[in-house]
């Protein structure tokens, strides 16, 4: 085996990143403090070719430098925005028909490897704030709730790492 050169993994150019077919999927972001977990969320949404993040409460807006840090140019590619109130946000999507899934450990949540996804319809996923997670008024208002398994001692993943693997998973799912 040989490691590929950049060159030789045929990526998008911004430009076509934004003319590409995204997968039904927005991420949104509720109290984020960490710029580098917001920046690790753009880049994973540009590599699963995520609709649109909303960023949400605290969560700082590019351009920032510790956020393009991790990053590396996904701000510009994928589409963003801001909104203050998180629930407001989440309310307005489900009036345009879309189902709100908090990530989040909570009473009767589905395990991620459970959760399934139906064709034609367009999902939002929420990740919250690295210590208190998602507002409780965000989860009440979910037309679901997604649990990560986990195994080990710790109660909790980094939210750069729980993006990564809900990302990936849902879009398994959604694209083949």
């Amino acid at each position: 085996m040989r490691k590929l050169k950049n060159s030789e993994l045929e990526r998008l150019n911004i430009e076509a990143f934004k003319k590409a077919s995204k997968i039904p999927l927005i991420v949104i972001l509720d109290n984020i403090r960490s710029l580098n977990n917001i920046g690790s969320v753009f880049r994973t949404s540009d590599a699963f070719l995520i609709e649109k993040i909303y960023l949400c409460g605290i969560t700082a807006t590019p351009p920032h430098k510790d956020i393009h840090k991790t990053a590396l140019g996904a701000t510009e590619s994928v589409e963003w925005e801001y909104i203050e109130n998180t629930l407001n946000l989440v309310e307005r999507l489900q009036s345009e028909k879309v189902l709100i899934a908090s990530i989040e450990q909570a009473e009767n949540s589905t395990l991620l490897q459970d959760f399934n996804i139906h064709s034609n319809q367009k999902y939002a996923v929420v990740f919250g704030n690295e210590v208190k997670g998602v507002q409780q008024e965000v989860v009440s208002a979910s037309n679901y709730c997604i649990e990560i398994p986990q195994f080990g001692t710790k109660h909790s993943l980094n939210i750069s790492v729980s993006a990564g693997v809900v990302l990936w998973d849902l879009f398994k799912k959604i694209r083949y």
